[in-house]
């Protein structure tokens, strides 16, 4: 017994066993010993819209290349919704410029396969005449090609006016910008807030820990932001306010951990729309649950991704086509846990893939699509 004891003590001091003992989080990335059925899949079923995505230089990138990966993703049709790049926050007419170059570059170079957004620059927003030129550039942009408005999550969050005060998603002046996309029948897809973790403490209790100690600048704590719920209720009373204008919350509104309340929006506002960009690992995780929300709200969701990585596709696909179980998700800072795929009907998958934003992008060129 001595003996056994004795070997028991020198395992535990040796240097291998303490190594995994204090194995990191970061480091810790088992290999699942699961055998089930695998469907990898690098090409929708039907050739898609993605509603979201970021190029930030269009009139000078290679667009053919571009094509090309898009082709190999049967992607028909790509939103880009950094329509004024780099000139976002830059002086009106810059920006408006920029634009106008971006959308000509998707019209000549890709026979409008890429399409733009515009943004709005809230430099001088003080200024009496700040919401006319606004509003007077946006009717401007959208002859010039922008097919719709894509506003940034620095609204609500880190835009301030020249006294220091935050300036609200829901600020009166404006209105008259939301009002002019409804009469302009363009939708307004909008970024508002950050996961609800970022708000929380950055303990051991908080999902995205792992992203918090990654990027601190990602943290929202209360001394310097205001809550959630209140960031996430101005972006409601816009919607509320212009029901002739169509809001697509983006990232499916920061609730795809709670769908329930989600739906309840969606119920509430006809005019609200959401898509499944960079959040899909929160549908994966409630497979049932988030079948039952995609064929409930079918009309009210579409396809986006965000950050353009042709390979990070391949995981969206086999989410929403295939009944695999137990598959990795491509970012651990977001999920450190497995998802599984829903299997959605086709009729499903074809309003998600490409209908739904066809009904709101009606300028885009539907012979490209099965009916």
């Amino acid at each position: 017994m001595m003996k056994h004891l004795l070997f028991c003590a020198l395992l535990i001091s040796s240097p291998l066993f303490a190594q995994e003992k204090t194995m990191s989080f970061e480091e810790y990335d088992p290999v699942s010993t699961l055998k089930v059925p695998e469907h990898q899949i690098k090409q929708a079923k039907y050739p898609f819209i993605d509603i979201h995505n970021h190029q930030f230089n269009m009139p000078n990138q290679d667009l053919a290349y571009l094509l090309k990966q898009m082709d190999s993703l049967n992607m028909k049709v790509m939103v880009n919704l950094s329509g004024k790049g780099s000139q976002r926050g830059a002086d009106i007419a810059a920006g408006t410029a920029y634009l106008a170059e971006s959308a000509r570059a998707g019209r000549e170079k890709t026979n409008n396969r890429v399409v733009v957004f515009t943004n709005l620059s809230f430099a001088n927003i003080d200024r009496p005449d700040w919401t006319a030129k606004t509003v007077a550039a946006l009717e401007a942009e959208v002859k010039a090609g922008a097919l719709g408005l894509k506003i940034y999550k620095d609204l609500g969050l880190e835009v301030k006016d020249s006294k220091g005060n935050r300036l609200a998603t829901n600020d009166p002046r404006l209105d008259p910008v939301w009002a002019k996309c409804g009469e302009l029948n363009i939708p307004v897809l909008i970024h508002t807030g950050e996961p609800i973790s970022f708000f929380d403490v950055h303990d051991k209790t908080n999902e995205r820990w792992l992203e918090l100690k990654q990027f601190p600048g990602r943290a929202r704590p209360s001394s310097k932001y205001p809550s959630w719920q209140v960031v996430m209720d101005e972006l409601t009373d816009i919607i509320r306010k212009h029901p002739k204008t169509k809001f697509i919350a983006a990232h499916l509104a920061w609730r795809g951990n709670d769908l329930a309340e989600l739906g309840r929006l969606l119920d509430t506002y006809p005019n609200m729309y959401t898509e499944i960009g960079a959040v899909i690992h929160e549908l994966g995780r409630q497979p049932k649950n988030a079948r039952k929300f995609m064929i409930q709200y079918q009309d009210r969701v579409l396809f986006g991704k965000d950050i353009w990585a042709t390979s990070e596709y391949y995981t969206y696909f086999r989410l929403l086509e295939t009944d695999d179980e137990y598959f990795p998700y491509y970012r651990k800072r977001h999920a450190f846990w497995r998802i599984y795929g829903l299997a959605l009907p086709d009729e499903v998958l074809k309003k998600v893939y490409y209908k739904n934003a066809l009904n709101l992008l009606p300028k885009l060129d539907k012979s490209q699509f099965p009916k």
